[in-house]
């Protein structure tokens, strides 16, 4: 298992261990990208570790071919001065100094390959991380509207049931019976005046008939 997988299954428990207790989730998701930053940063140490060993590595297989060309060269001289056997031991360590330097190519070559993974897989974490902020962003606003909105719902909710509103809505509808009862004594105060305007007439019309029966019957005397 490599360093980000290592990494990723450790986030993943820590995430794991805040949803069961119920954390709030801002603080899930700030501890969310606080993990993905500290597996940034131990990631980023293994790479330059593996980026150290594999110069190491050539190093070493240079130091060999060094070596191996220092060996040639011992064999010439050994043939100059007419030491064939001195030669052939020259050459066989130059031989030996060889297999070891291609030995550390391999391995240099292999620790290479494990430095472009690592890389790879560092650059993607970093586009996480990078995609991680913008969401908090908008997750943390949508969040708060959430809590706007549940603030303004139990709000309505306590002024739905506070007395003085309830206070408020008798007010009104004592104003109201008020208001009809007035209206009503209004009503019966014209019907009272209309009657006696009625009556007056009437009484008048009767005066007048009277006068001019008397005038009738003087007039015949």
């Amino acid at each position: 298992m490599g360093i980000l997988d290592r990494l990723s299954r450790l986030i993943r428990a820590n995430l794991n261990d805040l949803l069961k207790r119920a954390e709030d989730p801002e603080k899930i998701i700030t501890q969310a990208l606080e993990d993905m930053r500290q597996a940034l940063r131990e990631a980023r140490e293994k790479v330059a570790e593996a980026m150290a060993e594999e110069k190491r590595l050539r190093r070493e297989e240079e130091s060999y071919r060094s070596q191996a060309a220092l060996w040639e060269e011992k064999a010439k001289e050994a043939l100059r001065a007419g030491r064939e056997d001195l030669a052939r031991e020259a050459l066989k360590r130059k031989r030996q100094a060889l297999d070891l330097a291609e030995g550390f190519k391999a391995q240099a070559d292999e620790q290479k390959a494990l430095v472009d993974r690592l890389m790879i897989q560092l650059k993607a974490l970093e586009a996480k991380i990078q995609e991680a902020e913008s969401r908090k962003k908008l997750l943390l606003a949508r969040k708060k509207g959430v809590e706007a909105a549940e603030e303004l719902r139990r709000l309505e909710s306590r002024l739905d049931a506070h007395p003085a509103l309830e206070a408020f809505e008798e007010m009104e509808a004592r104003i109201l019976e008020m208001e009809d009862k007035h209206e009503a004594f209004k009503t019966m105060d014209q019907e009272l005046t209309l009657e006696k305007e009625l009556k007056a007439l009437g009484e008048d019309q009767a005066l007048e008939e009277e006068l001019a029966r008397l005038k009738r019957e003087m007039g015949a005397g």
